[in-house]
């Protein structure tokens, strides 16, 4: 059975990070199991940038959940995806994780509350602009600069 992450203790891991061929899959599949163990922390599941995934994949967020309540592996819920979800070429996945990686606030509220967190961590760093780096950024892992 595979432990579930405290993330009121620790971060879930990186977006960039790929499992399955999927950006942010493995940061969903902690917060997800952190969810289900009552460990999410101050995270959510699903937030917006999970349902992009979920949606790519047309997966049920509750389906999601209860198949790793299971107790399920990462290569076991790669494997649960394949058979559960809609089949993606490989094409169409590395479209969809560049798209991922390379979101940006797109509404002015949206830029308002993106600008104010980078400022709250490193105003230095104005090369940063996607969700996915300030993320990084935030839990302190290394963003090169850009």
């Amino acid at each position: 059975m595979t432990q579930a992450p405290d993330l009121s203790k620790e971060y879930p891991r990186s977006p960039t990070e790929i499992l399955g061929g999927y950006v942010h899959l493995a940061r969903m599949v902690d917060k997800a199991r952190a969810k289900e163990a009552g460990t999410l922390g101050e995270y959510i599941y699903p937030c917006p940038l999970d349902r992009m995934l979920l949606d790519f994949l047309s997966v049920d967020p509750a389906a999601f959940s209860k198949a790793l309540a299971a107790g399920r592996s990462d290569d076991e819920i790669v494997a649960w995806l394949a058979a559960h979800g809609t089949p993606r070429s490989p094409a169409e996945i590395d479209a969809w994780n560049r798209a991922f990686l390379d979101r940006r606030p797109d509404t002015e509220e949206k830029r308002r509350s993106f600008l104010e967190q980078r400022n709250q961590v490193a105003p230095h760093r104005t090369d940063v602009t996607t969700w996915a780096d300030l993320l990084d950024l935030d839990e302190g892992r290394s963003v090169p600069p850009r």
